[in-house]
């Protein structure tokens, strides 16, 4: 995830006015999926501007004395109309306890409110039924007599197939299935073995007894500022179905969340993000107010960058965090959260000779083209799963590939790199380099007011100079050798400009990053300038 300054520049043409939402607050109900057991577990979300808390549904006592145990031991009456009032599921044959799974409305569990629906039965007239079979549970229940007693503790981490959807108990299965899987339901509220016909005493909580009610719980709450979010299952390029993981700055996570349908976790997926964004953004403004204007953060955010195994594997991805800070593009495993940290990144490049490439580019009606139809340029071989993704070609032909959960992050990263480099193209003014020209060893600059110059090392004698609407085309052989063509203001012919540089992409670069600059200052509110830029610069 990441965000932008204040500062930032008119959304590019084309893109849709609402590529960021506002912070929100939010709830909602989920399944906590365990990737290692397979099994997904209830959950309600809150979502604040700060926090993700995760809750889970307990059953806690608010009034009278709670016993020392989790346990309840509650007493039914068995009535002639009803039975014991509630159904089961699961067993030990399917590796799961026995759990209430219904609770009929105004009969006896209902009655005793003390029993939910949630709650692993433990022990039924005193005899312990942790690790026995769905079929044995039912037996002991229905042959238990009038009054069954039986003792339960409420399962938090129930797998969520054991529990019928909160609040809608439905009619009981049909027992001709039999207990064939863990989602077979034992329908208890019928007759069962009643000794006599007369209707029983209902049950009722006694007086003094402890209440009991089940509520949502505070478990986990996962800090926002500098958290990611990720949509793939750890270590691999699986996409998970509906469902997303927050992971915190300090290491918590959420999990894997998974919602009821593609767009509820789309919606999470942005509401978190921009919770995220917002926090990253302030935390960008207090760290600028200690920083000097050439040093201020531009961007900042979470991205995944693509590693290249040398066994030429299936691609991986791994999670980077990218800062535009000042003069420098900077790639750090972990967020700068001290003045220190910025002096640890893993590499940091100079913006003006970095370039920065969309690989796909939204459009209002959400189709998403080839970038080569935006820039101009060849696409790199960048076959991966992954919908929104940039790279950044460094020099010595040094590449970054990443990818972000969200479009809006794409164009926000291409507005930012837009944004920086022509702060930086400003506040440099020119960048020279070392060249050979015709056998001699001479100076290359391009400057953002005279365009490009060539003189002398020595004599500072200027060779050649031609302004930047002076340059026609480009063609380099992709190692040190680039041919400039520029057109002669007085004759109107193309003079071609052959020179060698021992870091050929910097340079290239940097005169790409000094003509989309040119372009925008013309046109400020034109910032889309890489397409305008390559007219000029046309390479082989």
């Amino acid at each position: 995830m990441s965000a932008e300054g204040s500062q930032s520049l008119a959304a590019p043409r084309g893109r849709p006015s609402h590529l960021l939402v506002p912070a929100r607050t939010k709830t909602a109900l989920a399944l906590l999926y365990d990737e290692g057991l397979e099994n997904a577990y209830d959950v309600r979300l809150k979502l604040t501007k700060e926090v993700l808390t995760i809750q889970k549904q307990d059953v806690v006592c608010i009034g009278g004395a709670p016993p020392g145990a989790n346990h309840r031991t509650v007493t039914l009456r068995r009535q002639p109309v009803g039975g014991l009032g509630l159904s089961i599921k699961g067993g030990a044959e399917h590796g799961v306890p026995v759990v209430i799974s219904k609770i009929f409305k105004d009969q006896a569990a209902d009655q005793t409110e003390m029993l939910f629906i949630g709650d692993a039965v433990l022990q039924v007239n005193g005899i312990n039924v942790e690790n026995a079979t769905h079929e044995e549970v039912v037996h002991l229940l229905r042959n238990a007599g009038d009054v069954v007693t039986i003792t339960v503790e409420y399962l938090r981490e129930a797998p969520s197939f054991l529990k019928l959807p909160l609040g809608s108990p439905g009619p009981s299965s049909d027992h001709s299935s039999r207990a064939s899987s863990p989602l077979f339901d034992s329908g208890l509220h019928l007759n069962g073995h009643c000794s006599h016909t007369a209707p029983s005493s209902p049950s009722s909580p006694i007086a003094n007894e402890p209440k009991y009610e089940k509520r949502w719980l505070d478990t986990l709450s996962v800090p926002l500022s500098m958290a990611r979010i990720s949509r793939y299952k750890a270590g691999t390029e699986k996409l998970r179905s509906s469902a997303l993981e927050v992971l915190a700055l300090d290491g918590a996570s959420t999990g894997a969340l998974q919602f009821s349908t593609a767009q509820d976790c789309a919606d999470w997926l942005r509401a978190i993000s921009t919770n995220i964004n917002e926090l990253t953004l302030q935390h960008m403004k207090m760290a600028n107010k200690c920083c000097s204007p050439c040093d201020q953060v531009v961007h900042m955010g979470w991205v995944n960058e693509r590693l290249q195994g040398a066994d030429n594997n299936p691609q991986n991805f791994r999670s980077k965090f990218l800062a535009l800070r000042g003069s420098s593009f900077y790639i750090f495993s972990a967020p700068p959260v001290s003045t220190l940290d910025w002096g640890r990144a893993e590499r940091a490049y100079n913006l003006c000779e970095v370039l920065f490439k969309v690989h796909k580019f939204w459009l209002s009606d959400n189709y998403w083209l080839q970038a080569n139809l935006y820039l101009g340029l060849q696409d790199l071989d960048c076959e991966d799963p992954r919908s929104y993704c940039f790279s950044v070609l460094a020099s010595h032909g040094k590449s970054h590939i990443f990818s972000v959960e969200l479009g809006n992050e794409l164009a926000v990263w291409e507005k930012a790199f837009q944004r920086a480099t022509f702060m930086e193209v400003q506040r440099t003014g020119s960048k020279t380099y070392l060249c050979s020209w015709q056998g001699e060893m001479l100076c290359f600059t391009v400057d953002f007011a005279l365009g490009f110059t060539c003189f002398d090392s020595k004599t500072k004698n200027v060779l050649w100079r031609f302004k930047f609407s002076q340059l026609k085309g480009s063609s380099d052989d992709g190692k040190t050798r680039v041919k400039l063509l520029f057109q002669n203001p007085d004759t109107k012919q193309i003079e071609t400009k052959e020179l060698e540089f021992q870091d050929l992409t910097a340079v290239l670069h940097c005169i790409h990053s000094f003509i989309a600059a040119k372009v925008a200052s013309l046109d400020p509110a034109f910032m889309d300038s890489q397409s305008v830029a390559r007219r000029y610069m046309c390479s082989s």
